[in-house]
Parts: structure tokens; C-alpha cells; sequence
């Protein structure tokens, strides 16, 4: 290796230890074959000096690199990338998160678990900048009551049986209406209801997915699937992606040197930055993807936060490629209730018979009660006004909440136009940052958590329905 590696950002305020900084960092690098097994690392010496800290740091961090399996020692010789299974390398991943879910989450370093544990912590209902779903006086809860209480009139042995494996047959046929809508065809056996689109990802990776294979995601995306993939063995790439849609270039020759199962993408309202995938990026990408046989995952959890083609332009792949390499996927988490757990698979008849029996061997079924419920909401109209009433309330509060983020020197490109997240830079680490609001009591969500390399940012995500606290804009304002 002739070049020493760039730490961007390494931190003394962050509360991680530099040699742990230092690890995290090469490790990213050395799963995503950027260096490559067998190359030399740089000399203690020179590493210490290049990146402004003492030999003792680098030897801490390279014996734990040799003890994790990502270096080995050669005596008279120095360091050197050590070949490794990407089983290995993934498992140690996800064994590396489960570690972490034990610690308490106030004194360990930021990862996707602390940002769960603590959206948790919060009291129900308590809006919260690093959430990712509404506050709970957005939604509709007299609706879903009302809804819950026609449920529980009916017959009782409808509530004390397991619904069927590929779901409620009334609210699949619903899904096929609303499909429709988005000009996808999928009667109600292209149709598999699932434990919100959290069991659906899961459900379709254990499906087509075996240990050692790649899976592609966005950079930055939804952190929850990182740590989730690696548990199972897989290597996670992430495609950087751009105002309108990830980095095609990137996309196509990662492809072809990982030749990945799936591509998971949000192609409308992208978690965590609101963009939308473009009709000429779209077309490119799934030439791409049958150029390479990979599957692509549409994530559509946000859809129905989108006011629709009459007001902004909308691609959909499922729409262009009609289901025969994308599956779809949507929920109702994000628009009447997370609680609910109620989201759905949409696909060809082959795979979407696959997936009834992968889920069966999960979960046997999903709550029959609960697809009920957003049937019921679906089927009488209630749904379409309470979006309505979601998006409208959106948009009056967006754009006073980006002026006054902006005034505080947050900056954002682009500013999103509609849905619930901005991505934004702090111009400072917002590890350290998330960590001084936690001891406030105020739960940010830092950049690092949202790509697959975890590494230290600048950029941070806020959902504008959950900024009305005042604690939150005097925290952020003594920041700057």
C-alpha cells in the first residue's frame, strides 16, 4: 500500500477512542475492497504522523485490526490486509452491532442501535427530531379507533383464529385499487401483506439472498437495513446518491465487481434526504440492473407523503418494469400508524408464492386484526382526506422550519419541496452533536448512522413535523 489512508474527521471530542476511530475506518475500507488483501499498510511511523496522533494509537489500532481478522502481523515486515471470507467480514458486522445493543446507550459510541434505543426512550407520542415517523397528534387515532371498534363487532371467531399466509384477501384487493393508481398492475396474488415494510426487506433478503452475496443500498439510506443485512452474512454497499437518484456511474461498475443480488432504493421522498428518482435515471438503472441480473427493491414507505404527478414529477420502476425484476414494496407506518404494523410485498406470481411461504416459515401469518383495520380505513374513503390533511399540514410548516434552520447556519441542497425529512450540514460532527443532545434529553439523528460506512459526518437528518419543541432550537442555536 503506498498510500497512507484519510481519516476524515477524526474526532477528540467524539467520545469514540482514536484507536476504535482509526479501526472503524479501515475496517469500512477493507469490506469494500478499496484495499485490497495483501497490501502492506503504511508504517506505524508514518501513519501516526500523517494523521496527527501517536504511535502508540496506531499500534492499539492495528493489534485490534490483527485480532479482528482485517490485518495480519508479519514479523520484519509490518502490516498487511489479510484475506478474508466476506462471510467473516459481514458476521463480525452484525456480531459488532449486537455487541453494542447491550451497552448502555448514553455512555458508548453512536450506531444504529443508540438511535433506535432512544427513539424509544422517548415518551409515546413525544415529537422528536431524530424520528422517523409523525407525531402521533398528526394521525388520525379516532379514525383507527373507530376502524378497530367495526373490527371487533364482527363475528368472533374472526378475532381468535390466524389470518392466511399471503394475507387478508379484501385489503389485498384493496392494495390491487391502489396499485393501480400508480399505474402498477398486481392482482391480489402478486400480493403478500407482511409486519410493515421492516419484515418485508427481511422477508425478501432471506429469500434471494445467501451469506457472502452483496446487496446494494443507498449512501446515505435507511440505516435499519445495515446491521440487519450483516447479521445474515451479507455485504452491504452503498451507491452515493444524488438529487435525482444514485450515482449511475458508481452503480455500474460497483455492479460489475460485486454482481449483487439486490439494489434497495427509495425511488420517491428517499429516506433520509426527500429527493426523488428521475424518469432518466430510472430507465438507466434498471438497464443496469438487468445488464448485471440483479434484483431491484422499491421501498415505497413514503408514497402516499408524495402530492403526485399533477404537482411534482414521479417515476416509479415497479411502473415502468411492471414487477418482473423490481418488488415492490409499501406500508402504512409512515401515514396512520406505526403501530399498526401493517405493510405489503408486490410482485411476480413466482416470487411473491416464494415469499408467502418464506413468511409462513417466519411468522406463519401476520396480524389478521390489523390488516383488517387499515382495510376498513382503505375501503370508506377516510384514508384519502387524512392525507390530505397530513401533506397540507406539511407544507405550512415546512417552510418556516427550513428558513430557521437555515438562519442558524444549517445548510441544505437541495431544500426538499415535500415530504417529512431534510438532510442537512451542520459543518460539525454530528456524532459529538447528537451526543451533547442526548444529554439533554433531545434525540438527534447524526449522518454517520445513514451509510453503510458509519463513519464520522457532517450532515444530519431532521424530520420537520417534530420541530416544535423549544428546547431543540435553544440547543440548537448555543451549537453554532
Amino acid at each position: 500500500m503506498t498510500n497512507t489512508p484519510t481519516l476524515h474527521l477524526l474526532s477528540r471530542e467524539s467520545g469514540e477512542a482514536l484507536p476504535d476511530q482509526i479501526v472503524r475506518s479501515i475496517a469500512a475500507r477493507i469490506d469494500d475492497r478499496q484495499l485490497r488483501a495483501g497490501a502492506r499498510m503504511p508504517s506505524i511511523r508514518s501513519f501516526a504522523a500523517s494523521c496527527g496522533v501517536s504511535p502508540f494509537t496506531v499500534v492499539a489500532g492495528y493489534d485490534k485490526l490483527v485480532a479482528q481478522g482485517y490485518l495480519e502481523s508479519r514479523r520484519g515486515a509490518g502490516f498487511f490486509v489479510r484475506e478474508r471470507s466476506v462471510l467473516n467480514a459481514s458476521l463480525h458486522i452484525g456480531l459488532k452491532a449486537a455487541q453494542d445493543a447491550a451497552a448502555v446507550p448514553e455512555t458508548r459510541t453512536l450506531d444504529v442501535v443508540w438511535l433506535i434505543r432512544n427513539m424509544f426512550r422517548q415518551s409515546p407520542g413525544q415529537p422528536s427530531s431524530g424520528s422517523g415517523v409523525m407525531p402521533a397528534d398528526w394521525l388520525d387515532g379516532p379514525g383507527i379507533a373507530g376502524a378497530l371498534r367495526a373490527v371487533s363487532r364482527q363475528h368472533s371467531s374472526l378475532l381468535l383464529t390466524y389470518g392466511t399466509p399471503q394475507g387478508y384477501a379484501p385489503l389485498r384487493q384493496q392494495l390491487q385499487r391502489k396499485l393501480a393508481a400508480l399505474d402498477i398492475e398486481a392482482p391480489p396474488e402478486q400480493i403478500v401483506t407482511t409486519l410493515g415494510a421492516t419484515q418485508a426487506l427481511d422477508l425478501v433478503a432471506r429469500e434471494f439472498c445467501r451469506p457472502g452475496d452483496t446487496v446494494f443500498v443507498d449512501d446515505p439510506a435507511w440505516f435499519l437495513m445495515f446491521g440487519s443485512f450483516a447479521a445474515m452474512g451479507l455485504q452491504v454497499v452503498g451507491i452515493p446518491r444524488l438529487a435525482d437518484g444514485p450515482d449511475l456511474e458508481r452503480l455500474a461498475l460497483l455492479a460489475a465487481a460485486h454482481k449483487p443480488r439486490l439494489y434497495i432504493i427509495n425511488s420517491v421522498l428517499h429516506n433520509p434526504t426527500s429527493t426523488t428518482l428521475s424518469a432518466a435515471k430510472a430507465f438507466q438503472l434498471l438497464r443496469i440492473a438487468e445488464q448485471h441480473d440483479m434484483i431491484v427493491v422499491e421501498d415505497d414507505i413514503y408514497c402516499d407523503l408524495h402530492p403526485g404527478p399533477a404537482v411534482q414529477p414521479v417515476t416509479r420502476l415497479a411502473a415502468l418494469d411492471q414487477l418482473r425484476r423490481v418488488i415492490y414494496i409499501g406500508g402504512f407506518s409512515k401515514s396512520l400508524s406505526p403501530n399498526l404494523r401493517v405493510g405489503f410485498i408486490a410482485t411476480s406470481p413466482d416470487y411473491a408464492e416464494r415469499l408467502a411461504d418464506r413468511k409462513m416459515l417466519s411468522t406463519l401469518t401476520t396480524s389478521d386484526i390489523g390488516e383488517r383495520v387499515v382495510y376498513k380505513i382503505l375501503s370508506e374513503g377516510l384514508y384519502r382526506k387524512h392525507l390530505e390533511r397530513i401533506r397540507a399540514r406539511l407544507d405550512a410548516v415546512r417552510p418556516g422550519v427550513l428558513r430557521r434552520l437555515e438562519g442558524l447556519g444549517l445548510r441544505m441542497a437541495p431544500a426538499p419541496a415535500a415530504g417529512m425529512f431534510a438532510w442537512l450540514d451542520a459543518g460539525r460532527d454530528t456524532n459529538v452533536l447528537a451526543a451533547q443532545a442526548m444529554e439533554q434529553g433531545l434525540l438527534l439523528a447524526p449522518g454517520s448512522l445513514f451509510s453503510p460506512r458509519q463513519l464520522p459526518t457532517t450532515m444530519m437528518r431532521v424530520n420537520i413535523a417534530s420541530m416544535e419543541d423549544e428546547a431543540l432550537w435553544t440547543f440548537l442555536e448555543q451549537a453554532r
